[in-house]
């Protein structure tokens, strides 16, 4: 189902205030996260769009046009929906969500200020605030300081010079992959995807030390760059020693196999990094990669980088991702 015709198709003409910005702003949300990935399922498209629509023919037929929504319009209009169709306060609560990020993206879109209506309709009812606390978005899982430290200290031990043994390439490389989550931000998928050409080593501050890579975009998130950690240079220069060494074939940084150069394959990955992961100690290792990017985020934010240069190196286009990141900043932690 085409993303425009949903919300085309659900609304219909009446006179009074023009439905044309609501329409535009709904296909404008639409989409934006259809390409970013996060709304796929025509089903989630369909409520969706059903909930704006309803509520823009509702402030259209009232003559509200959509930059002057107040909160005391939407908790009209919430009230209005008794009966039948009465909605319970988590659907309230979606919808006002809704509404906010429709609202953020318009503003985004025209450069003007957001109409914030929604928001303050939330802050002020705690029923609906808190309707669905029991899976809100949650706060990104990150490594205390103590545990980044233990692992950067275990990561940099297979270089030369830290280990009285010479370690195998598969360990090297295991190392050196699980070092880009934690020290550039890369996702376990892009690890599996970077390339050689991928890496940027010239122009740094060591000669011939990686420092920067070239993240391919996909379906989730756009091409870019993302600097490293100089730690981690240093230990992906090692693994490019190791892998020009060992003479492995083919383009892959991270190769799943020396004699055939051949990608590396998720479950070998996932199975790969878990086990770098034990061995330093952690005790929660599920899922344990997406927390070494939270903990770059976090660390890049705490140094004092932007919001918005952290979000470009790490491929997010959702202002909500980096709310998230925001709301442990202002918590009293500590990031290595």
């Amino acid at each position: 189902m085409n993303r425009s015709e949903t919300t085309l198709d659900l609304f219909a003409e009446t006179p009074g205030v023009s439905q044309l910005a609501y329409r535009e702003a709904m296909d404008g949300w639409l989409a934006e996260v259809g390409r970013a990935g996060r709304l796929q399922r025509e089903s989630s498209i369909e409520v969706y769009a059903h909930m704006w629509s309803a509520m823009a023919a509702w402030a259209v037929g009232n003559g509200l046009a959509i930059d002057v929504l107040t909160a005391d319009d939407l908790d009209t209009y919430l009230a209005t929906r008794g009966g039948a169709d009465d909605l319970s306060d988590r659907y309230a609560w979606r919808l006002l969500r809704l509404v906010d990020r429709v609202m953020q993206h318009r503003a985004r879109q025209h450069g003007t200020t957001p109409n914030h209506a929604a928001a303050v309709a939330l802050a002020r009812r705690p029923e609906l605030r808190f309707a669905n606390a029991h899976d809100k978005d949650p706060l990104p899982a990150f490594l205390p300081a103590a545990e980044a430290k233990a692992l950067v200290t275990y990561l940099s031990a297979v270089r030369p010079g830290r280990t009285a043994t010479k370690q195998p390439w598969q360990e090297v490389r295991n190392r050196a992959a699980v070092g880009l989550m934690l020290g550039a931000g890369v996702t376990p998928g892009e690890v599996r995807a970077l390339e050689l050409e991928d890496v940027t080593s010239n122009g740094g501050r060591n000669k011939n030390v990686p420092w920067k890579l070239q993240v391919k975009g996909n379906g989730n998130a756009p091409a870019r760059e993302t600097p490293l950690a100089p730690w981690a240079g240093q230990l992906l220069r090692y693994w490019l020693d190791i892998r020009s060494e060992q003479q492995v074939p083919g383009s892959m940084l991270f190769p799943s196999t020396r004699s055939t150069g051949k990608p590396w394959g998720k479950v070998a990955q996932y199975n790969a990094a878990k086990e770098v992961l034990s061995a330093t100690g952690l005790e929660d290792v599920e899922g344990g990669s997406f927390r070494l990017r939270h903990t770059f985020a976090l660390r890049q934010l705490r140094k004092g980088k932007k919001p918005e240069e952290v979000a470009k190196w790490l491929g997010v286009t959702d202002p909500s991702v980096m709310a998230r990141y925001q709301r442990v900043i202002v918590a009293p932690i500590d990031v290595v």
